[in-house]
């Protein structure tokens, strides 16, 4: 039997597609490759987190139907839960599966009996990533996430540990720890408030996981964490400190993308301890500087206990590198708010924003607010955004040239100009080129090698190290 698996979206997803592959392979499968059109189970896990992922979701699923013609089409995903009817009605579906949770109850309907418990390795990536953490209960006004992903599961301490050394000893060097919403790791593992059983008990709901996740909010989980004795609280220090303790040689770790508020004290001081260990890197999303935006997005935090934290880490990590994401072009948001979040960048000198120009995704509080900002405005700011933010990347790089830094390989190639190269990434997720041809390295380079080099020059995103 011959499955594929096509991928769209985020970390956590790419993560779950290689967990897949892991369960047809240890039972007996054949992967096709992209030159074979005989495919016995073509799989899609679809994207949801705009209007457009929604479009590159439904082309896939199509595009795969016309690659693999006899294939049975299976569709998972983020799409697959917020629009579960739609994607059933599209042409050559053969089953959709709406909760990520259920995946390993559909393997064993298929006759798979050997169901691993995570990841051995991640196809052709020299970085792997790790599923800690799945669910949001946030509600941010543009997202969609906490309709299709509205539980909070964490999964066990053991569990990552085992996974890590696992990958440590297929060769990998980094792990980018990652989740739905990684900062609340663990708030699952606290046992349910006396309101929350009480409703279980009289057959309202289930305590497991939360119960019913359109009963129990976020406020619900953070009470139960408030009502555990604090030797009984595991968050994400907890799992970071149990894999630092690993002493893995030349393996270190990353985080994934976090809301800067949940940079806990503790946290910080695992990063601080552990600096061999972990990467100086934090990916904090911002979305808007200004708390007039925030405020319509229903985001949590405003801009002052953003700005606090940064500052914090970087008055604490040496060198740390700081990179968001942000949202321009929310409905209502003016000039002046514009310029407020530009001034924050600037203030924090990122070493990298994504920026993103707002589109109302359906479903969402933001698709019905008034005062939409004109596609012209919206791409006018993005580039005025997109060029403070290079120059910023740019500024913080420099402080780098001429010193050391270890780089994990991804790849060995040769470039139109005949040179044979080495890239990787840097610990503070800079993108590195390393000449392989009369240098301290030799040419037996491979991916998964960790080098130590010197930085050069930077050209764009990239430094080239030098001897």
């Amino acid at each position: 039997m011959r499955f594929k698996i096509l991928t769209l979206g985020c970390k956590v997803n790419q993560y779950e597609t290689q967990w897949l592959r892991a369960a047809f392979l240890a039972n007996g499968w054949e992967e096709a490759d992209d030159r074979t059109d005989s495919v016995d189970l073509a799989m899609v896990n679809t994207c949801s987190v705009t209007a457009e992922s929604d479009a590159k979701s439904r082309k896939t699923i199509a595009r795969c139907a016309k690659i693999y013609p006899s294939a049975e089409i299976v569709v998972v995903g983020c799409y697959a839960a917020s629009a579960t009817k739609e994607v059933e009605r599209l042409p050559h579906v053969a089953q959709v599966v709406p909760d990520k949770r259920s995946l390993a109850d559909f393997l064993r309907e298929r006759g798979l009996t050997n169901i691993p418990s995570g990841v051995t390795g991640l196809a052709d990536r020299r970085r792997a990533y790790v599923k800690v953490q799945d669910g949001c209960r946030v509600g941010c006004a543009y997202c969609v996430i906490p309709t299709t992903r509205p539980y909070l599961q964490s999964r066990p301490i053991d569990d990552v540990v085992r996974e890590a050394k696992t990958l440590a000893a297929n060769g990998y060097r980094e792990i980018v720890l990652t989740g739905i919403h990684l900062g609340h790791y663990g708030l699952d593992f606290c046992p349910p408030t006396p309101e929350e059983q009480s409703r279980a008990d009289a057959g309202e709901e289930s305590p497991d996981y939360g119960g019913s996740p359109k009963r129990t909010t976020l406020d619900d989980y953070l009470a139960r964490r408030a009502l555990t004795p604090p030797e009984r609280r595991v968050g994400l220090a907890d799992l970071l400190r149990a894999l630092t303790d690993l002493n893995l040689p030349k393996l270190r770790f990353r985080l994934g993308s976090l809301e800067a508020v949940e940079a806990s004290n503790a946290l910080l001081d695992v990063v601080e301890e552990r600096g061999d260990a972990v990467c100086p890197h934090f990916h904090l999303s911002m979305q808007s500087g200004d708390d007039s935006v925030l405020t319509r997005m229903k985001r949590r935090w405003l801009s002052r206990p953003y700005i606090e934290k940064c500052e914090e880490i970087r008055a604490r990590i040496k060198d740390v590198a700081l990179t968001t994401d942000v949202i321009v072009g929310f409905p209502g948001e003016t000039d002046a708010n514009f310029e407020r979040t530009c001034d924050v960048v600037r203030r924090l000198r990122f070493s990298k924003v994504h920026v993103f120009r707002f589109s109302a995704r359906p479903g969402t509080v933001a698709a019905s607010l008034p005062d939409p900002v004109p596609e012209q405005v919206k791409k006018e700011r993005a580039q005025t955004l997109i060029e403070i933010a290079r120059k910023e990347r740019e500024a913080f790089a420099k402080q780098f040239v001429g010193r050391m830094a270890r780089v994990v390989v991804e790849e060995v190639c040769r470039k139109e100009s005949g040179e044979l190269v080495a890239r990787g990434t840097t610990d503070r997720y800079y993108e590195a080129e390393i000449p392989l041809h009369d240098c301290a390295w030799g040419i037996d380079v491979a991916p998964g090698d960790v080098l130590t080099v010197r930085l050069g020059s930077l050209t764009g995103d990239a430094f080239r190290a030098c001897d």
